[in-house]
């Protein structure tokens, strides 16, 4: 078994609504706020205090997560944003959770078992649940590195959602700046059972390039681990998005650049 997509990267924000408003600006069509749940001590879902609202893409998605409830502060955002707003999440998809942790556990990672998470969807006047089995990485220096299975795809890759005025398609890479790329690549080699060839783990679906360099063209790493940025394909060239970024982006050989502080944080490559 091995990790088949890039299922979403998760950017951590210190207002949702103010990301999310840039977001909508760059024209992605966004879901709307959802409070994360994860089971309590009595095994009932309770909520976490984050909450989020995503852009569905045909292949994977996008994540803005803040703290909605001051209530019940979450001390893995708080760190997150201790260091910068951002991409922190990186997640990749699975089939089948409990084949993926007993293959992690042979390689000798340590994880208690599935960690599960749910949210609820507003659909058509209804209220569904939209349920996940995730597997992290435990400590993992980059970041939030886990596997996932959407236990309830169909709640989110909804035709209505799929349809940007950027006219992006798909989340196609994600990138790392570190200062051993030999020992980030390893592992995410031993979290998805995939195998690196010159820097990028490719999986069937979305990749992960690694560089101790210059993760996007004038993009200087401002620490490191930093997940940097991500590439995001478009159907139209980068024709829509040009149009509605056109003073704040530039062009570069591979495609129209956002640099992190036009997009909250992370550097976004529309090909």
């Amino acid at each position: 078994m091995s990790a088949t997509s890039l299922d979403h990267v998760g950017l951590a924000c210190r207002d949702l609504d103010v990301t999310a408003s840039l977001y909508e600006r760059l024209g992605f069509t966004l879901m709307p706020r959802a409070t994360h749940y994860a089971p309590g001590p009595r095994g009932t879902p309770e909520p976490t205090g984050t909450g989020n609202r995503c852009a569905m893409f045909r292949e994977g998605y996008l994540e803005l997560i803040a703290q909605i409830d001051p209530d019940r502060p979450s001390t893995s955002l708080a760190r997150m944003l201790a260091r910068h707003e951002g991409l922190h999440i990186v997640a990749f998809g699975i089939d089948d959770e409990e084949a993926e942790l007993a293959r992690l556990r042979a390689a000798g990672i340590a994880i208690d078992g599935v960690a599960w998470l749910e949210r609820p969807i507003a659909i058509d006047g209804k209220v569904e649940t939209a349920r996940f089995a995730r597997l992290p990485l435990p400590d993992a220096p980059e970041g939030k590195l886990q596997l996932i299975r959407h236990l309830t795809p169909e709640l989110l890759w909804r035709r209505d959602l799929l349809s940007h005025a950027n006219r992006v398609v798909a989340l196609e890479e994600v990138v790392f700046a570190v200062a051993e790329p030999t020992a980030t690549r390893a592992r995410l080699e031993r979290l998805t059972g995939v195998p690196a060839h010159d820097g990028v783990v490719a999986l069937p679906r979305g990749r992960v390039r690694v560089v101790s360099t210059e993760p996007f063209p004038g993009v200087a790493a401002p620490t490191v681990p930093w997940i940097a940025g991500a590439v995001l394909r478009t159907e139209d060239g980068g024709a829509a998005i040009r149009r509605l970024a056109a003073s704040i982006g530039r062009e570069t050989e591979q495609g129209f650049l956002l640099p992190p502080d036009q997009a909250g944080g992370a550097a976004l490559l529309f090909v």
